[in-house]
């Protein structure tokens, strides 16, 4: 059966509009607004059929093929990524779908909100598209009021210091905010206060693949492996950290190999480390052996295959190159 969109219930907050248009360029928004989308499609029908795709996937006809009536009425979810893109022939297609959508179909049409394919937008506004705004969020305000919101939605009170404190230790990664906003919701009981933001992230902020490294050639397992958990959580990427390690551990090795005695420019200049790096090896290396060396650089060649595809789970497979790392550091 077709409707004309004006016919169908359209106001802002209802996802199963026929159409809607995620607008802008900020991947943690726009992953969201689709997934809303998908979760009330399946909510009114849990057999709902979805269908992700890129612009090439949408040829001249194939609208008309995932949207055509079905004898089963079946619920569907087009999704369009990067509408923009779309070719002429197939941006003709969608705007006369857009004056006739299909009942218990929805569209969802995903673009960067930018001058390339701006007929096409300005085309499903006119139709009266339900529209998501997913701008980056460049200003300070705007991640403030981002993390406010997060809060809010977790059904959770966080003071304004808390709020401000949490931004300026993370940055600007939305993800990385909206993970820290979850995680202090799970941990904490009652209001999140500035004290509680300054445990959990002051120093941590910083986490990187080479803290982890550090720790771990130290000997320091369980330091360590906090650091990777929370290295993960906030994005970083698991070929960063076993790159960490391989150096992290190398380097003890370089050290341990050169002559006894010389000087640490002298070092610095044949390992290639900077002066204050054979100063910090120097004190990591204490405990280590040929041995515990090779062992460790083993559990990091392993871990290094898994993080790139050779495993199931990169996480695991980190958390075990760490701990032998730190056991090797301890072998002496």
């Amino acid at each position: 059966m077709l409707v004309g969109m004006a016919a169908r219930k359209k106001t802002s907050d209802d996802p199963l509009a026929p159409v809607t248009l995620a607008v802008g360029q900020e991947e943690l928004l726009i992953d969201r607004a689709v997934r809303a989308v998908i979760d009330a499609a399946r909510a009114a029908d849990a057999d709902t059929d979805v269908r992700d795709l890129a612009p090439g996937e949408l040829q001249p006809g194939t609208l008309a093929e995932l949207t055509s009536p079905s004898l089963f009425a079946e619920r569907k979810v087009v999704v369009v990524r990067a509408a923009q893109d779309l070719a002429a022939e197939t941006v003709k297609d969608v705007k006369a779908y857009l004056s006739a959508p299909v009942e218990e179909i929805t569209l969802v049409l995903v673009h960067p909100g930018g001058a390339k394919g701006k007929g096409l937008l300005d085309a499903a506004r006119k139709a009266g598209a339900r529209e998501v705004e997913c701008p980056k969020m460049t200003k300070p305000a705007d991640r403030l009021a981002f993390v406010r919101g997060e809060f809010r939605t977790l059904g959770r009170s966080a003071t304004p210091e808390a709020c401000q404190a949490l931004v300026d230790a993370i940055g600007s990664d939305l993800r990385e905010l909206a993970s820290a906003c979850t995680q202090l919701t799970a941990d904490i009981e009652g209001t999140i206060d500035e004290a509680v933001v300054g445990r959990y992230y002051t120093g941590r902020a910083e986490a990187s693949s080479f803290t982890v490294a550090d720790r771990a050639v130290e000997g320091r397992a369980a330091e360590a492996l906090e650091t990777l958990r929370w290295a993960v959580s906030t994005g970083v990427a698991p070929v960063l950290i076993t790159s960490a390690l391989a150096q992290g551990v190398r380097a003890i090795g370089k050290l341990a190999a050169a002559p006894r005695g010389a000087r640490p420019g002298d070092l610095a200049r044949e390992l290639g480390m900077p002066p204050w790096k054979i100063d910090r090896v120097r004190q990591q290396m204490r405990g280590w052996t040929p041995d515990g060396v090779a062992a460790a650089l083993r559990a990091v060649a392993e871990a290094d295959a898994a993080v790139k595809g050779a495993g199931s789970d990169p996480e695991y497979a980190l958390e075990k190159a760490v701990v032998t790392i730190a056991g090797a550091a301890r072998s002496r």
